[in-house]
């Protein structure tokens, strides 16, 4: 039996685990559940100041970038630029698109 209000109850804010100040959103956000590099400095940074909603972000732009610039990860040097490229996303000016870079239209 419903109470027959028909109004929707809004959906629990998240309050469980671990909370973090987001350095991408700047507000209090739940934050991620391990580093995402073990030992590495930019990992612990990462953990200490980056909420699971904005590390979801860096997933999809990281996507981009390893395809636009062709990356293999296999190599030093791509291992390094993309390092760069996630310091630049949450803790520096942002990370730059690929000069010719056009975004895909949504479906």
């Amino acid at each position: 039996m419903g109470c027959g209000h028909g109004r929707t109850l809004p959906e629990p804010e998240d309050t469980g685990g671990r909370r973090v100040f987001c350095v991408k959103f700047q507000k209090d956000m739940r934050g991620l559940d391990e580093a995402p590099f073990d030992g590495h400095p930019l990992g612990a940074r990462i953990y200490e100041n980056v909420s699971k909603e904005a590390w979801k972000m860096w997933v999809e732009h990281m996507k981009m970038i390893m395809n636009e610039y062709r990356l293999n990860l296999g190599t030093k040097e791509a291992q390094e630029f993309l390092l760069k490229q996630m310091e630049e996303f949450f803790f520096g000016a942002g990370s730059a698109l690929p000069a010719n870079y056009v975004p895909q239209k949504a479906k």
